[in-house]
Formats: C-alpha cells, structure tokens, sequence
C-alpha cells in the first residue's frame, strides 16, 4: 500500500512538473509533438550539423518530434520563418523505431527493432548507397530499474548507431546520440573518440535537470579515408 502510494505522488508530481515545462508549452506553441524536439534544435545551433539537401536517419523516431525539426530545416526559407510543417522538402528523412509513427509528410518511415537484421536490411535498403550526413539517434530502451543491466543494453544501442554511422555515413558526416551518464558512459565516450575526428558531449537546456540523459556528437569518421581507399576486400 505504501509502495503505491509513493508512486501516485511520485506520477502527480512528474504530470505537475511536466503541464508547467516550459518547453512541453513551447512544443504546444510550435506544433512539436515533444519538447525533445528543442534539444536537436539546441544541438544542431552550437554546431550547425543539419542543412538543406541532406539525408538524415532518425533512429527511435517516435513520436516524430526531431524528424519534424529535421523536416522543417528542410524546408525551402519562402515557405515561412523556421521552415515549414508541409509542402515543399529539400533533402531526405528516414525514421525508424519499434513502435508505431504518426506519419509527418515527407518523412519516410519504417517500423521495426533496429537490432534486426532484416529491419537494418530494409533501412539499408532505403538508403540505397548513399551516403549519410547526419545520423540521430535518440534510441533508448525501457528501464528495468538494474542498473548494470540497463547500461549494457543502452551500450547496446548506441553501439548499433555508431556502427551504422560507420558504415554508411559521409566523411564529414555527424552522428548525434542519446547515453546517460553512469555506468557505461566512459566507454562509450571512448568508442566516440576513437570512431570520430571531433567528439562533443552536450547537455541541452532542454534535458530535464533531473535526468542522467546526455548527448553525444561525433563528427567526421577517423576510417573513412581508409576504408574508401582500400575498398572492399575481394
């Protein structure tokens, strides 16, 4: 009784927090359908990682949020202030996450665990040979309160995101990618420094203060020129 208890305060207290977020208000204000959508955005004008003309891959898209502020950096500057929502789109958007999207027009999506196989077969698919510009990936997984077990799992995919990235983005392309700090955090951070010319770790604005969430950015794959001059292995 008491445990249930403790978790109805703790529920009222996070669904308080949450109607007086700034950022949930902005998100309402903008058309988001998360707030998260403010932390690509806080990533993306420190670093300037996404322009027009790009192919981008959102990784554990749902519920659409970063692939909407992707899609409206796309969008041609007469179409209004900040892009826009629909129409016209100068560049290429594929989402991928196991659960179902709301569709956001010109977004293409596919809906599977990107640890498949076949799913990261498909989305290879759509990418068809080209190279990638910027890869986001804001994957997570649903906590089991273990913590050596949750930080293996999210290693897990953040591993996946960055061995994607090397495989299929350009030279000068960016990888943008969820971890928490805690366990875990400093061989990710390691993996980051020795797959990528530039590493940035940044906490957003927009993160919640009580959240270990952090994001890492790497930029400029160290194997590219490597691997583009030995080619591929007879």
């Amino acid at each position: 009784m008491k445990t249930q208890t403790k978790s109805k305060k703790v529920n009222k207290a996070w669904l308080h927090d949450h109607i007086n977020d700034p950022y949930v208000k902005q998100a309402q204000r903008d058309g988001y359908r998360a707030r998260a959508a403010y932390k690509l955005k806080e990533i993306d004008e420190a670093l300037h990682l996404l322009k027009p003309g790009q192919l981008v891959v959102d990784l554990g898209a749902v519920p659409g949020a970063w692939s909407q502020y992707v899609r409206r950096k796309f969008a041609p500057k007469e179409a209004g202030v900040g892009g826009a929502a629909s129409g016209a789109l100068n560049g290429t958007i594929i989402a991928l996450d196991v659960l179902g999207f709301e569709p956001i027009e010109g977004v293409t999506f596919i809906q599977g665990d990107f640890r498949e196989a076949a799913v990261l077969a498909q989305l290879e698919a759509l990418v068809g040979g080209r190279s990638v510009d910027v890869v986001i990936s804001d994957m997570a997984h649903n906590l089991s309160g273990i913590e050596s077990s949750d930080a293996a799992r999210m290693s897990h995919l953040v591993e996946l995101a960055v061995e994607f990235a090397q495989n299929h983005l350009a030279p000068q392309g960016a990888l943008v990618c969820k971890v928490f700090h805690g366990s875990g955090y400093s061989q990710l951070a390691k993996l980051f420094k020795t797959t990528f010319r530039v590493v940035k770790p940044i906490k957003p604005k927009a993160s919640r203060d009580k959240s270990a969430e952090t994001f890492l950015v790497g930029i400029g794959l160290k194997m590219a020129a490597e691997k583009r001059v030995s080619g591929p292995i007879a």
